[in-house]
């Protein structure tokens, strides 16, 4: 198991724009997938993108069979590979809610979304996968592939008075020094 660093909003690597990943089935991308894997559960993530532990591929993970605890009140999300993705929101309407990053600890904001979006890419094996998916689901799926293209949450807000600390926002979430 290897459980990689996650790096903090600051660091310049997050800005950058993650290349398409060409080598599908190969060694290297499915010991990154598991790293990837394995750095979000350790961290309790909804979701972990390659940019994220210094990889700048276009690989992201998320979702889980089991609840998550920075996240307990939502709903289980597919635990999913998504390789090159590309998102198509499927109406013009979007909803607020809360977010948190692995890249962002201790903050939580309101961040609008698509509600309803179509993603497309690859799995590790190099097959398309193709998705609709709404509301939390859509959430994370857009949140992870904002860190392909250098965007973290907060650039996303409209109203940075709705940015403040985890504890603060929301005392009855066990304190995790992770969100």
């Amino acid at each position: 198991m290897t459980i990689h660093t996650i790096l903090k909003m600051g660091d310049p690597r997050l800005w950058r724009t993650a290349q398409p990943v060409t080598a599908f089935n190969t060694p290297v991308l499915h010991q990154l997938v598991t790293d990837l894997h394995d750095t979000m559960q350790a961290a309790n993530g909804a979701g972990l993108a390659a940019p994220q532990i210094g990889v700048h591929l276009q690989v992201v993970v998320f979702g889980s069979h089991l609840p998550n605890p920075r996240y307990p009140d939502r709903p289980l999300v597919p635990p999913t590979v998504l390789i090159n993705p590309v998102i198509t929101p499927l109406d013009a309407a979007q909803a607020e809610d809360w977010e948190g990053c692995l890249s962002v600890p201790g903050l939580r904001g309101r961040v609008p979304r698509w509600s309803r979006i179509r993603y497309t890419g690859m799995d590790v094996l190099g097959q398309p996968i193709e998705r609709i998916a709404e509301g939390f689901h859509a959430r994370v799926v857009q949140h992870e592939c904002d860190h392909l293209i250098g965007t973290l949450y907060p650039q996303r807000m409209s109203d940075l008075r709705q940015l403040g600390f985890t504890e603060v926002l929301f005392p009855e979430l066990q304190a995790d020094a992770n969100d």
